[in-house]
């Protein structure tokens, strides 16, 4: 009795073991994959005014800034003299969107590159996977 119980514990635990070890190298396999880079993925970039802009100055950039290829949102705020875009960077290049601007409508525009400090000193962005999350749903609900 006791040897038919230890040979099929024996052979549930071969094949619990194999099981794992291949969800564990499919797991492996897919993690450790090239990412395949996304030329539709939107990118952001900042303009900095260096003289004061008014509602009248930015609603004419807002309008410029959505006749450009691949720009696909524009916000410009009149009371910081700064202006954000998203754009596509397999479309159009974002220097030379900044370049134009100051160009076609006369304004000392700059586009804003953070410093290597600016940069440390900032909010890490924190991409939570699907573990994560089920993580800290069971976390919070235990």
């Amino acid at each position: 009795m006791q040897s038919k119980f230890f040979k099929l514990f024996l052979k549930v635990s071969g094949i619990t073991f194999l099981v794992l070890v291949v969800v564990l190298a499919v797991h492996i396999y897919i993690v450790t994959r090239p990412k395949h880079i996304d030329n539709a993925q939107l990118t952001v970039a900042r303009i900095d005014f260096k003289q004061p802009i008014t509602p009248k100055d930015s609603v004419s950039i807002t309008k410029w800034l959505y006749q450009q290829k691949g720009i696909q949102y524009v916000l410009c705020n009149p009371a910081t003299n700064i202006a954000v875009f998203g754009f596509y960077p397999s479309q159009t290049n974002a220097n030379n969107v900044v370049t134009s601007l100051s160009n076609s409508l006369h304004y000392q525009a700059k586009r804003f590159t953070p410093t290597a400090d600016e940069l440390n000193s900032g909010c890490p962005i924190v991409v939570e996977t699907t573990g994560a999350k089920l993580y800290n749903y069971l976390k919070s609900r235990l």
